[in-house]
């Protein structure tokens, strides 16, 4: 390993906890993230189908972006 591994995973780590803390304190108020339109939510008697497409691509947007801004200012 690097030192740009050991930055990278540090980097990580304290989205990690950030994102963690977030939901514990905030978590009555992020009620409407999964439950977005687009995102699939099949229940029935015995049988739950749920795909979060929607969740996914924001999620997936937000990461690329952190990403990007981390590789532009590094």
């Amino acid at each position: 390993m690097n030192k740009t591994t050991g930055i990278y995973l540090l980097i990580i780590g304290g989205a990690i906890v950030l994102a963690g803390v977030l939901i514990y304190f905030f978590h009555d108020k992020l009620h409407w993230f999964g439950r977005l339109p687009g995102d699939i939510r099949i229940e029935k008697e015995n049988f739950r189908l749920y795909v979060p497409i929607m969740t996914m691509l924001i999620i997936s947007l937000m990461i690329s972006l952190i990403l990007y801004l981390l590789r532009k200012f590094l």
